[in-house]
């Protein structure tokens, strides 16, 4: 029995400090089982990195009770590196929600797999997540503008590394980012399109 699991975060309108929210999705022998989203809450104890942590305990929550190898997948390296432990989890808002994945992790280790994939291909829990918040009218602030496609398109995983660095960084620092995340992106995309002589 095949057993693929995908997960996914989002938190709005600021990140950390807004309402997080989850989406989990898993497939057996190609058949979708389960594709459910969750709200975590709304607070100085929210963040992204909260959110894609408990998109991951409840994928895989749900992936375990199949019997087989699972394999899951999530567009937040760190989670998947820290679960497996090749990045050290320091602290921060998501510390408690990396122990709970870690111990789910740890007693089905024998038989799950996990990969990192860019978010272009984890648009159906991308979605799910989103729903949660745009069910309760929360307004969006932190997604991506449409300036911000054409790189994401072009190419993702700088865009999915971008943001997630802009991520960690927001949220060690509560709130106070280090830079203006929009100037950061303004200026990746100009060097973009300057590597790609569109300048």
């Amino acid at each position: 029995m095949s057993i693929e699991a995908w997960f996914d975060g989002a938190c709005e309108p600021r990140n950390p400090g807004g309402h997080a929210s989850w989406g989990a999705l898993v497939k057996v022998d190609g058949v979708e089982v389960y594709a459910e989203g969750g709200y975590v809450g709304v607070g100085d104890k929210m963040s992204n990195n909260v959110a894609e942590y408990r998109g991951f305990i409840a994928a895989l929550t749900e992936a375990v009770k199949y019997v087989g190898d699972i394999h899951i997948y999530g567009d937040s390296k760190l989670v998947i590196m820290q679960v497996q432990r090749k990045w050290k989890a320091k602290g921060g808002l998501y510390f408690p929600h990396y122990q709970e994945a870690l111990y789910l992790y740890m007693i089905n280790k024998p038989r799950v797999k996990m990969s990192w994939i860019p978010r272009a291909q984890n648009s159906a829990c991308d979605a799910l997540s989103k729903g949660v918040l745009h069910a309760r009218n929360v307004v969006f602030k932190l997604q991506p503008e449409p300036k911000d496609r054409l790189m994401a398109a072009a190419a993702p995983e700088l865009y999915d590394s971008l943001t997630e660095c802009l991520s960690f960084l927001e949220e060690v620092g509560q709130g106070q980012s280090l830079w203006n995340p929009e100037e950061i992106r303004a200026r990746a995309l100009a060097a973009l399109k300057k590597a790609r002589g569109e300048e």
